[in-house]
């Protein structure tokens, strides 16, 4: 196997991205870290030696950008971490016209990853694809119908939820399909991690601007934990298309997430938004 395993981490330039990087950084990791703001990503780029690239997932131009730019970076990627996302109010539209929620959380790192599955797929000993999700999950509803709330009112809550549904849904339909290519996925939950998550949502926003916040949530370090796990743990079979909550296989999930209609649905759809194969 290859001395130097490469990660690839999307959302590092704060939170518990950003946690990650640092606890995983070292000579025996070829990192590369990936935010929205270059300002912000600079000083894990300092902790790190990782190498650094900016893109807003609100535009796909920019997720297709990025890929190009760590494919020429990289020859293989053994742990792909997406977890660029947050939470949005539904009522904006992206500058590719989708709902915010949907494209951000579910759409784009559906395109980065197609992108660089060739790559996943170069890595001795196969690759992982994490997922984060949430428990949020449980307040989502896939209506592969109307996926961009065209004609349904697109509630904050709901949105999210159903974006953090669709990531586990995400990482059945790469497990089901890729796993030839030695790529296997999971997702996790996190738990309700102290960070900018909210940083686009009013309502959410204000919860973690106050001192309310200690009471419900954990710091980023803590929520860090199961994702520096799984990254370390890496294309371990008995978690292919698992969904963590925290540590724990299996966590409490949406009645949709195992429906192979709304799995294959969901895919389809997607590919066709992005226009990957």
């Amino acid at each position: 196997m290859s001395a130097q395993r490469t990660v690839v981490i999307t959302g590092a330039s704060d939170g518990i991205g950003a946690v990650t990087a640092r606890e995983l950084a070292g000579g025996d990791v070829d990192l590369v870290v990936v935010g929205r703001s270059a300002t912000k990503l600079e000083p894990v780029i300092a902790d790190t030696g990782a190498t650094g690239f900016t893109a807003d997932f609100a535009k796909f131009d920019d997720v297709r950008a990025l890929a190009g730019k760590i494919r020429d970076r990289v020859g293989h990627i053994d742990v792909l971490l997406n977890n660029a996302g947050g939470t949005f109010d539904p009522s904006r539209r992206t500058a590719d016209d989708h709902e915010p929620n949907f494209q951000i959380n579910h759409l784009a790192p559906f395109l980065l990853t197609h992108l660089l599955r060739d790559r996943l797929a170069a890595a001795e000993g196969g690759s992982l694809v994490l997922n984060t999700s949430s428990i949020g999950n449980l307040a989502g509803h896939v209506d592969l119908t109307d996926l961009d709330y065209r004609r349904r009112r697109a509630l904050e809550l709901r949105a999210y939820g159903t974006s953090k549904l669709m990531n586990i849904l995400f990482t059945r339909g790469i497990a089901e399909r890729w796993s030839d290519d030695g790529i296997r996925s999971a997702a996790v939950h996190p738990g309700p991690v102290a960070s900018s998550f909210g940083r686009d949502s009013f309502f959410v926003g204000l919860l973690y601007r106050t001192p309310l916040r200690h009471l419900a949530t954990i710091t980023p370090e803590k929520g860090a934990e199961p994702l520096i796990a799984l990254a370390r743990r890496g294309a371990d079979p008995e978690i292919n298309g698992v969904y963590f909550s925290r540590h724990h296989a299996n966590g409490r999930e949406n009645r949709q997430a195992h429906d192979q209609n709304v799995i294959d649905g969901l895919w389809s759809a997607s590919a066709d938004l992005v226009g990957v194969g």
